[in-house]
């Protein structure tokens, strides 16, 4: 128990320089749980010794108690009394990075609520003030072969508490690791694991909590994004869910591979506000899933949101059609396998999105926009689109879209359903249009930066490779389009230079224009040259067609496991009798002449 000093100094009236401390008594508030019996070893139950520990500490007006390091088996339930904490020996985020391997610092084997989600928790936070910090949990006889997983009760909770903590602390696979409700002004950082069903739910917190620098992502797990268990998680799993909170404060935190990153759900008590800075969500199917928020809103800054790895039907940011709140977000960024960034269903609602940048949509060449507005209002300005195709499509039940100032690659393409409802201005406009006379004669170097307008279903932007003339190009895949500005009525020669390789030759192989072969592939090609006939249309596209082959099954040494066809370097458009010098469309420049 603690000593009280000032006591013991006024009684003996020792001097500054003596000694204060008389044999045998403690001068801190600390107990380790090893003297009173706790074994390390894996295999004994250690229940009723920590608990033991954390009864006492608690029973002197709060204190440490100390687990070193070991791996300690747990078969009963902790309760962590007020102003106590049970603390390991880590000072930093724990992770493992090695399935099956055995964490070096104070490891919790946890065995209990096998199969009753609804049970006790293995940790409860009991009181003002108590907390857990630098410790490993481990659930034992969960497998990555259980899918589902097998569930559990949270292994950490808190209820009708305040400014209690979990830090320093690794859920390596729990099925639900924090499970905080009317826990006010809690704290949740530097917390890192794998937790299945989910991460951390808060709900009816009504005095600001923090949760930060917060790492959720497959450690210890053989990760495959196909893997049953692993897909299950990348399906159903939630990392991070708030409901009734009021003032939440998200700082700098991180999943990876959940079917939701970030859920604001709706509970008896209402919903959530706060402040969202530096979040992010790799292969997530929703990074963000807003099915419900305060008027005062949900603020975004600075995150990064990426779609589930190998889908066609991954949104970034969903907000649902009960939604009534505002959800803002600046400057974040959003790429990967997407089919739509933003999706907007709140007939209520309000969506913005300020100096955003969207990298990648429509990953199954649907046509999807980057930005789908179904209902509500929405404002979108000062944001980049880095790809070609619909940056914002306007339903007919929106009540209100601004779009301004806007730049997009090819220009900002809006689908309006809504009239005179949807307001547009100083967007960009496509290069070839905004210099009309540009499209009789020009020029798109394929694989330079720029010719994302162009393109639809080709490989990346690549360079030559060793031993030949260095030059920019694309590979495309068994079809791949091209999609070219035109004057209408006015009929036109294409030139594309290309690289044909053996294996992409067949019977099929060639240019083609609306279905019908205008030009043929064959192994000595170097350019395909066709004539064009006039469209009333201001686009014409053209489909390149030929043998895929993958270069790893070809070609000794080759670890590209890549669906390729031919090699494209450039092509030029030129209307018939156009005597004006060639438009470098990729640069936005004028060349030296026809």
């Amino acid at each position: 128990m603690c000593t009280q000093l000032m006591l013991l100094i006024a009684i003996a009236g020792l001097d500054a320089g003596q000694s204060t401390q008389p044999a045998g008594t403690k001068t801190e508030c600390r107990w380790n749980v090893v003297d009173l019996g706790a074994v390390g070893d894996g295999a004994t139950d250690n229940t009723a010794v920590f608990q033991k520990a954390l009864v006492i500490a608690g029973q002197a007006g709060g204190g440490i108690v100390e687990a070193p390091a070991g791996r300690y088996r747990f078969d009963g339930t902790l309760t962590i009394p007020a102003g106590v904490t049970l603390q390991g020996t880590y000072r930093v985020p724990p992770t493992s990075g090695v399935p099956n391997a055995k964490p070096d610092g104070t490891t919790l084997l946890t065995y209990a609520g096998r199969g009753a989600p609804d049970g006790p928790p293995f940790i409860r936070l009991a009181g003002q003030n108590s907390s857990i910090v630098g410790v490993v949990v481990i659930y034992p006889e969960c497998r990555q072969a259980d899918v589902p997983p097998v569930p559990y009760p949270p292994c950490v909770e808190s209820t009708d508490t305040n400014s209690v903590a979990v830090q320093e602390c690794c859920f390596l696979n729990a099925y639900e690791a924090i499970k905080l409700e009317r826990a006010h002004r809690h704290l949740v950082r530097n917390v890192t694991g794998y937790p299945s069903r989910r991460g951390i739910y808060v709900d009816e917190c009504y005095d600001i909590g923090h949760i930060e620098n917060v790492h959720f992502w497959p450690f210890g797990v053989n990760y495959q994004p196909e893997d049953p268990y692993c897909k299950w998680i990348n399906t159903e799993g939630v990392a991070f869910e708030l409901a009734r909170t009021d003032w939440h404060y998200v700082f700098n935190t991180f999943c990876f591979g959940y079917g939701v990153g970030y859920r604001f759900s709706e509970s008896k008590a209402g919903a959530a506000n706060g402040n969202f800075l530096g979040v992010g969500a790799d292969s997530c199917r929703r990074a963000i899933l807003v099915e419900q928020a305060q008027p005062y809103g949900l603020l975004i800054t600075n995150g990064e949101f990426v779609g589930r790895w190998g889908s066609t039907d991954s949104v970034t940011v969903e907000i649902g059609p009960k939604a009534v709140g505002k959800v803002s977000m600046l400057n974040c960024s959003f790429w990967g396998p997407i089919d739509r960034c933003v999706w907007m269903r709140s007939p209520a609602g309000q969506f913005t999105a300020d100096a955003c940048n969207f990298v990648h949509w429509d990953n199954a060449n649907r046509g999807s926009p980057a930005i789908q507005l179904d209902a509500g209002k929405a404002i979108v300005q000062a944001c980049t689109f880095a790809q070609s195709g619909t940056a914002v499509q306007v339903g007919a039940h929106v009540r209100s879209a601004i779009l301004s100032a806007n730049q997009a690659d090819g220009g900002f393409e809006i689908e309006n359903h809504a009239g005179e409802r949807t307001q547009a201005s100083v967007n960009e406009r496509n290069i070839l249009d905004a210099t009309p006379q540009a499209k009789l004669h020009y020029r798109i170097e394929i694989g330079a930066a720029g010719d994302g307008p162009f393109v639809r279903s080709w490989h990346g932007r690549e360079r030559t490779g060793a031993g030949e003339p260095e030059r920019r190009m694309r590979w495309s895949s068994a079809k791949s389009r091209l999609v070219l500005p035109v004057v209408a009525d006015t009929p036109y020669e294409v030139r594309i230079e290309v690289n044909v390789p053996k294996q992409a030759v067949s019977a099929e192989a060639g240019l083609y224009l609306d279905g019908q072969q205008i030009a043929a592939i064959k192994p000595e090609t170097t350019a395909l040259i066709a004539q064009l006939p006039p469209t009333a249309s201001q686009r014409m596209n053209l489909e390149v067609r030929c043998h895929g082959w993958v270069p790893k099954e070809t070609s000794p040494g080759s670890n590209d496991e890549r669906l390729l066809g031919i090699c494209a370097y450039s092509v030029q458009m030129r209307a018939k009798d156009a005597n004006v010098p060639a438009f470098n469309a990729t640069a936005g420049d004028l060349g030296d002449g026809p």
